[in-house]
């Protein structure tokens, strides 16, 4: 095995380079001590109030202001701590970030309230005014949330029962992370293997099915044993997301989620009809998995192992080229600028040691967008850094075309740049090989993309919506009704042929996003626009594809998401982009059983 390089003999150009937010650690410094002292003007603007609407463009300018150099600082601390987590120099720089991330959000808590104490139609005369016209979205969104908004008295309420809301998911996290500890699984020769959060699905893939069903029974034993526990801090933590709705006149916990990002909750319920509609394309494929891995019987423990048997090979360098050459469909402009990144070094390409693990985008307004990759010769690999330039091309273009105020973007659509990028490197790389081995490697893992992020993320949702609707009509959530509940879902998601056994039942309980209201939704929402939109840009002409860049990459928050999705070509509020994508699926599966017979 080669040891891990350190981080001070990796090569500059394999590296990040952060000098383009600040030239050294002690320009940071500098920074830090100006804004500590910046952040104690808030107290000015609480006095003042707002009795104009130039009062109210001088707080949000100073407001925002701040939030841009902090985003500087912040970015800048932990891109350096994440290049080397043992590095105690940079291990205080970001502990100091976030302290100071506290102090700038308590200094400018006043902020929301005071707005809201001016009534409406003041609010919307001061929004009308040409001077604020940077704000006016952000001024429309808070007086749509007023209804919503408590008196003084009833927030803080609401703010200091916080940590008593927040306790089902914090002991949760801590008990899924720190304390749990797995029996280790064994091979089918006698081997000992550690099964851990982070080995349990690589131990899934192995082809050696003695030890995938070791670690599959250690894994969901354990949790067994503490199910009745889990059950009450997962019940505990629906209970909070009602008592929230309930407080601030929403009709239900799911309304309130999915209000935050304005998305109507047919959105939701179409996603489910859908995919309940072509379930029967899941099943085709469960048969498929059964047949090629010659099992009498499959279990939900062979459902992770690799249909093909391929080591597709891919260097960094050869990765770069493919990626700039697949995006060639968003035209020469969108090549540049993924040049300039490679060009640039924007990308933190190798492991080393103390290196934070995974891959990521970054980056803040008025900085360069980074990605964080440790990178390994694998076409999978490949994809992940064609995923983090989608998100790294779509801030870019966000904050080059949107004030700082709008230049992010919502979770809600997120993830379609990223998942773009793969569909088109997907298309590109199928029609550039010539091994029919490699071919039907890439489309067993846009299948298992497909059914891990569409299908099971849209199953997650479904439970998750069945166990507040429970809840909210007075049923207490047992562990034996959450069983019942996730069992059944796996068996229609997954059809006749997986045997169902029912250690499966206690899936729920090692499933954090459980705890993150209504949030897995969006995984397969974002998929679904991505699919489509590749679709459109693929087959259609430079008007598709500059209505993606122009209507899309570049709008960040400047409207609701589900209007920039409709105005970029897909509209959420219809099943047609569910629908398309299940055709899209299909497609594959239908291309990876031509392909078969061919061997």
């Amino acid at each position: 095995m080669t040891e891990l390089l350190k981080r001070e003999d990796q090569r500059v150009e394999d590296t990040w380079d952060l000098s383009s937010i600040f030239e050294s650690d002690e320009a940071w410094e500098e920074a830090f001590k100006t804004l500590e002292k910046e952040i104690e003007k808030a107290n000015n603007y609480k006095e003042k109030g707002i009795n104009s609407a130039e009062d109210l463009l001088e707080v949000l300018e100073a407001e925002r202001e701040l939030s841009v150099e902090f985003g500087k600082l912040y970015v800048y601390s932990h891109l350096k701590h994440d290049q080397d987590t043992s590095n105690g120099k940079y291990q205080s720089m970001n502990n100091r970030a976030s302290q100071l991330a506290t102090k700038l959000s308590a200094a400018w808590s006043f902020l929301m309230p005071m707005l809201m104490h001016i009534d409406e139609e003041t609010l919307n005369t001061y929004a009308e005014d040409e001077k604020l016209k940077e704000f006016k979205f952000d001024l429309e969104k808070i007086n749509k949330k007023r209804k919503h908004v408590l008196s003084d008295k009833e927030e803080k309420l609401i703010a200091q029962a916080g940590l008593v809301l927040d306790n089902p998911s914090s002991t949760y996290m801590i008990f899924n992370n720190a304390d749990l500890e797995f029996k280790n699984a064994v091979d089918k020769d006698g081997n000992e293997r550690a099964v851990t959060q982070g080995t349990y699905i690589d131990l899934l893939k192995s082809n050696d099915r003695v030890l995938r069903k070791s670690a599959y029974e250690s894994l969901y034993n354990k949790y067994g044993e503490f199910e009745n526990t889990l059950a009450q801090t997962l019940s505990g933590e629906v209970d909070s997301h009602i008592f929230t709705a309930l407080a601030r006149g929403y009709e239900s916990s799911r309304d309130q989620a999915l209000s935050n990002n304005h998305i109507p909750e047919e959105v939701y319920d179409q996603l489910v009809d859908v995919v309940n509609d072509n379930l029967h394309l899941l099943h085709r494929y469960t048969e498929l998995r059964k047949e090629i891995l010659g099992l009498d019987k499959l279990t939900m423990y062979d459902i992770y192992t690799p249909l093909v048997d391929e080591d597709f090979k891919v260097t960094y360098e050869e990765a770069k080229e493919h990626v700039i050459d697949a995006l060639e469909p968003l035209g020469e402009e969108y090549q540049d600028i993924l040049k300039e990144g490679f060009e640039n070094r924007w990308v933190d390409v190798y492991e080393n040691k103390g290196k934070r693990s995974g891959a990521y985008s970054s980056g803040t307004y008025g900085t360069n967008p980074y990605i964080l990759m440790n990178w390994q010769d694998n076409v999978d690999n490949m994809f992940t850094l064609a995923h983090e330039f989608g998100h790294s091309v779509h801030s870019y273009y966000s904050r080059k075309n949107q004030t700082a105020n709008q230049s992010g973007y919502s979770i809600f659509v997120a993830e379609v740049a990223s998942t773009f990028n793969e569909a088109l490197l997907a298309h590109y790389l199928y029609n550039q090989l010539d091994d029919d081995k490699k071919k039907l490697y890439l489309l067993n893992e846009q299948l298992e993309g497909f059914r891990g992020t569409v299908f099971r993320q849209t199953m997650f949702a479904e439970f998750e919506h069945k166990i507040h609707t429970l809840k909210e009509n007075g049923e207490p959530l047992t562990a034996e009704k959450l069983n019942e509940v996730y069992g059944e879902l796996n068996k229609k998601y997954f059809g006749d042929a997986v045997e169902y056994d029912e250690l499966i039942e206690k899936e729920w309980a090692r499933i954090p996003h459980f705890y993150m209201n209504y949030y897995v939704y969006q995984y397969a929402t974002g998929y679904s626009a991505a699919a489509t939109l590749s679709e459109i840009v693929l087959n259609g002409t430079e008007e598709d594809r500059d209505r993606y860049i122009n209507e899309f990459l570049k709008k960040g928050s400047s409207n609701y998401p589900i209007e920039i999705l409709k105005n970029a070509g897909v509209d959420m509020t219809t099943r047609e982009p569910i629908e398309k994508a299940m055709r899209f699926f299909e497609e594959k599966l239908d291309q990876f059983e031509s392909l078969l017979k061919k061997q």
